[in-house]
């Protein structure tokens, strides 16, 4: 069961996605997309390059407009009130620092920005925040100064200063090692579980997507082909599907045969 409120009485929000449908030049993109994420769970948006991940993202936390459908967050349309009402948060693909700042400037950035809190309560936010994801004792490094793995935390880090009812994630584990790549989604997971924050993780990455997901969806050529749980995606018979989660195997059934 998904526990959508933390301590402080936070909570995730629910995300639909009804047709959506997108073209840009005349090709179309997303090709009618059906979705819906419950408050408080992790979904995860898989598929090959070029499929679609990224931008049915994008719609989701307001930087697209669609050609037609709809969005939704938290029950209603995504609209500049609407997304002004709840706390989104996004971690871009390349984590998106400010290579002058620090990781304490990069983190506290927002609440700088907008000036909402004293000085002394930012530095008490971000110390916090840093202690979630595994950084305390790295406040003073610039971004040049760490490991991959390190600049995804500390975006995740900056996302989480606004207390995101909906986080999402684009593509968290791309050009990670293996073990930084388990590192990221153990951070997603664990989040989740002291945030209560909901989830929606773009990835390609397929180990990352059944080791962190309640529920997941594979999008091709800009139409969804499955939704369900791990288990349940695992047992699907779509010949499409089977490709991409069995694609080393195929690729090297392939070789063989040349």
């Amino acid at each position: 069961m998904v526990n959508s409120a933390n301590k402080t009485g936070a909570a995730g929000i629910s995300a639909e996605v009804r047709n959506l449908r997108k073209q840009f030049d005349g090709e179309p993109v997303l090709r009618g997309i059906n979705l819906n994420v419950q408050p408080g769970e992790i979904f995860v948006i898989m598929g090959p390059s070029g499929s679609g991940k990224s931008v049915l993202l994008r719609h989701i936390i307001g930087l697209e407009t669609p050609d037609s459908g709809e969005v939704f967050v938290g029950g209603k349309p995504v609209s500049d009130a609407v997304l002004s009402e709840f706390r989104l948060a996004m971690v871009f693909q390349s984590g998106a620092l400010l290579n002058s700042f620090t990781v304490t400037e990069n983190v506290g950035l927002y609440l700088t920005e907008h000036q909402t809190k004293s000085e002394s309560e930012i530095k008490k936010i971000v110390a916090e925040k840093l202690e979630l994801v595994g950084l305390t004792g790295h406040e003073d490094r610039l971004p040049s100064e760490l490991s991959g793995g390190m600049k995804k935390r500390v975006a995740i880090a900056r996302a989480l200063v606004i207390e995101p009812q909906l986080m999402l994630y684009d593509e968290p584990t791309s050009e990670l090692d293996p073990v930084m790549a388990a590192t990221i989604g153990h951070e997603i997971s664990r989040l989740r579980q002291r945030t209560g924050t909901t989830s929606i993780v773009v990835t390609h990455d397929r180990d990352l997507a059944f080791g962190i997901a309640d529920r997941m969806a594979l999008i091709h050529e800009g139409q969804i082909r499955c939704v369900g749980t791990p288990a349940e995606i695992r047992t699907q018979t779509d010949p499409i599907v089977n490709d991409f989660l069995n694609a080393e195997f195929s690729l090297k059934r392939k070789t063989k045969s040349l």
